[in-house]
């Protein structure tokens, strides 16, 4: 996340989105959680929220624009308040303007970003003193994604998400983000997945690639475990990841469990929107991936 501006009754933060580089889901565990493999990298695409103090007790979403994201007590932004609340004793509240960029329930990590940075600023705000690894362990108790987002922007995860080793890699390519107009169920992937307890593969090491050429070979080894079983149930993804690839895309695949699609392309291609026209209600964006700065 970005801090653009701070002062003692307020801030605003950039959220990024991220992408799953590659996604194994592994098994499932005892505590009804899958444990997967994967690597996420943040992208240029943001939430801009815009976190101000008050002197109730309470949180408040104003939407910029009207959304399909709730304003409600279920948003990740009211739920990461809330925790902060009951820990350390809040005594004000936030009033927070969203700027709402980044489409929801997409599989970009949107709402979890949204909640890191709500958890982030309640620290900055009421000086509640924690550190990044504090802050990264209390937002896994909401959102299994949420840890990454206080992290560099790149980073190995592992468990049901919440264990994060940063990594390094290379940021000189361009990503083209293709979401259709419709939702999935990110429960009903996992079930049909059909993972057990005793299930066990050996995972897949992304080695160490210090260019983007490298990287994108290494990641031909591997794919999404979601993909296959979601372009079967819904074709118009296929025509998504062919679109991409044919437009030039070096890749092409899902990211988390759906239904965005990205391509890799070694260079920002030009006029990519025009090449979508007239091929389904889908949001496109050219984006790049990032590294963000420390939260501490």
């Amino acid at each position: 996340m970005i801090v653009s501006q701070l002062s003692d009754t307020g801030v605003t933060i950039d959220a990024p989105a991220k992408i799953n580089l590659f996604l194994e889901v592994l098994n499932k565990r005892p505590d009804g959680y899958h444990d997967i493999n994967s690597v996420f990298q943040a992208v240029s695409l943001y939430d801009r929220l815009e976190f101000t103090v008050t002197e109730e007790t309470s949180i408040s979403i104003d939407l910029v624009e009207r959304n399909t994201v709730s304003a409600g007590k279920d948003n990740l932004i009211a739920l990461a308040y809330q925790l902060m609340k009951e820990r350390y004793g809040l005594r004000r509240g936030l009033k927070v303007r969203l700027e709402k960029r980044i489409p929801v329930a997409a599989g970009l990590g949107g709402g979890s970003s949204d909640g890191a940075a709500t958890i982030a600023a309640c620290n900055m705000l009421f000086k509640t003193g924690l550190e990044k690894g504090e802050m990264m362990a209390l937002s896994a108790h909401i959102g299994s994604d949420m840890p990454f987002f206080f992290s560099s922007g790149q980073a190995h995860v592992s468990g049901r998400g919440e264990e994060l080793r940063e990594v390094e890699l290379p940021t000189d390519y361009a990503v083209v983000l293709v979401n259709p107009s419709f939702g999935l169920s990110t429960s009903a992937g996992y079930a049909s997945l059909k993972r057990d307890l005793t299930m066990s593969k050996n995972p897949f090491n992304l080695a160490a690639c210090p260019t983007a050429e490298e990287l994108i070979g290494s990641l031909h080894s591997c794919g999404n475990d979601f993909e296959e079983v979601h372009v079967k149930s819904h074709p118009e993804l296929g025509e998504i990841r062919d679109e991409l690839s044919r437009c030039g895309a070096s890749l092409a695949r899902m990211t988390g469990s759906g239904p965005t699609m990205f391509g890799l392309f070694y260079r920002a291609p030009d006029n990519i929107k025009e090449e979508f026209v007239g091929r389904g209600n889908w949001q496109i964006f050219t984006v790049l991936p990032v590294t963000l700065p420390a939260q501490v």
